[in-house]
């Protein structure tokens, strides 16, 4: 049998066509929001934002390039276009892959660093060096991507027949190196570090809210406003680490044991759960960012932008510029000492 033509049934093959397609129109109109949104309040956009749109092409961009193209093979019950697309295909995943994860890592690194800085996040981190991590992610991905095209690592296609990625199961010998770095610099360290410095970051808030409300019995919102921030961040890397690990323990299964002895309908499964990875972000923004949702709303039916008033939310992003996020116990306490100050000072013009 062609190692290009389906092994699994027609019925199969159409349902995973429906299933693709669902999740390409979903990623497709989701992140596009996201952009659009972010490109409406451009003048205003901060430069810590720049991540929460990277993400969002980074996602559209595997779901435009890749998605089609699978639900065509999927109906047709036979990759099309041979070994040009195959590699065409297994690249783009790679690619797009990669720069997610470390796109998510660059961004727990810096949430991290400005939550246990006490400047503004604009002086930590300005337009430049933002565009200089952004290029750097895709740099990166982009260099891990070609490797299999130079000779170290080699793309193929899946057990079931009608999808392409790296060739785990023919990297036992002359790729190991290969697979054993992949999954150390793109999957365990990343992890890692995303892990660490969240759990830093809501240590770090553990104490200044302890401490806030030693002092006051009601939450800033400064404080409610990071605790939300750190929500969405923490819910969209668990969500992509959790999405992806299926498939990696599996590839990383084939690589050591003899991949034809998983079935291709359950190698099937691990590979259709990986592809939800690009839809659930702009969920995520929907949920918990007001103005996200308001704004979607908004092109929904056609309002005009100032049909509604703005909302207190003013990011829909995992980092937000507008507001300084200080983290410091003593700042805050400032803040709510110079808000009961003004109050006292109303009360008296009133009276």
């Amino acid at each position: 049998m062609d190692i290009y033509t389906s092994t699994l049934s027609p019925a199969l093959d159409i349902g995973a066509g429906c299933y693709l397609l669902v999740i390409a129109v979903l990623s497709i109109v989701g992140n596009l929001l996201v952009i659009i949104t972010a490109v409406k309040k451009s003048s205003k956009m901060k430069p810590l934002e720049l991540f929460s749109v990277n993400l969002a092409v980074t996602d559209l961009g595997a779901a435009v390039t890749m998605y089609p193209l699978s639900v065509a093979s999927t109906w047709s019950h036979h990759w099309l276009g041979g070994n040009v697309t195959c590699v065409y295909y297994g690249l783009a995943g790679f690619f797009f892959g990669i720069a997610s994860i470390m796109n998510l890592t660059i961004l727990a690194i810096v949430r991290f660093i400005v939550s246990f800085n006490m400047q503004s996040p604009n002086e930590i981190f300005g337009w430049k060096k933002v565009k200089m991590l952004c290029v750097w992610i895709w740099l990166y991905a982009l260099v891990w991507a070609l490797f299999p095209i130079l000779g170290w690592g080699r793309y193929g296609p899946e057990p079931f027949g009608v999808s392409c990625s790296l060739a785990w199961g023919q990297m036992k010998n002359e790729g190991f190196s290969f697979v054993i770095s992949v999954f150390f610099f793109n999957l365990a360290l990343p992890v890692v570090i995303i892990i660490c410095c969240y759990f830093g970051i809501t240590i770090k808030l553990y104490f200044t809210h302890k401490k806030v409300m030693n002092n006051s019995n009601q939450v800033p919102n400064i404080v409610k406003l990071h605790r939300r921030m750190l929500t969405i961040a923490v819910l969209i890397s668990t969500g992509f680490v959790v999405s992806w690990s299926p498939y990696g323990m599996v590839s990383l299964w084939s690589v050591f044991h003899d991949s034809r002895v998983i079935p291709p309908e359950v190698s099937l499964l691990p590979c259709m759960f990986a592809k939800t990875s690009t839809v659930y972000n702009p969920m995520i923004y929907y949920i918990f960012s007001q103005r996200f949702k308001r704004e979607v709303k908004q092109l929904c039916s056609c309002l005009l932008p100032n049909s509604t008033k703005a909302s207190k939310d003013n990011s829909i992003y995992m980092v937000s510029g507008h507001t300084k996020l200080r983290t410091n116990p003593d700042h805050i306490l400032q803040e709510i000492s110079e808000v009961k100050d003004s109050e006292s000072s109303a009360k008296r013009t009133i009276e």
